[in-house]
């Protein structure tokens, strides 16, 4: 499964260039860009699947370097910054990864 399948590539596309600058990239703003917050539960859960790239049931720190290039295979990948301050942001019980319900909670609050 691919993201396309649940967002449009048009939305995807205007997220990406929203943070092409290095530290412009903001979580929150780039769900609401790509339209992730107008999504079911259901279909949030299915990026959280196509996120966790080795299919731990965790998105973990090397995973959200490449967070933009799984939307998008030319995006930049993320800075050390913008990766720790996503991985803050979103992980609730301080275990240093981002679980589904944690990225849910994160994407539709």
């Amino acid at each position: 499964m691919s993201l396309s399948s649940v967002l449009s590539a048009d939305a995807i596309d205007s997220a990406i260039k929203d943070c092409q600058a290095p530290d412009s990239f903001c979580p929150k703003k780039f769900f609401q860009l790509c339209g992730l917050t107008k999504k079911s539960p259901q279909d949030v859960k299915k990026v959280f699947g196509i996120l966790d790239n080795d299919a731990s049931g965790f998105i973990e720190e090397e995973e959200l370097k490449f967070f933009l290039q799984r939307f998008c295979p030319g995006a930049r990948v993320l800075t050390d910054k913008e990766t720790k301050a996503f991985l803050s942001a979103a992980d609730d019980d301080s275990d240093g990864r981002i679980g589904a319900e944690e990225f849910q909670a994160m994407v539709l609050s």
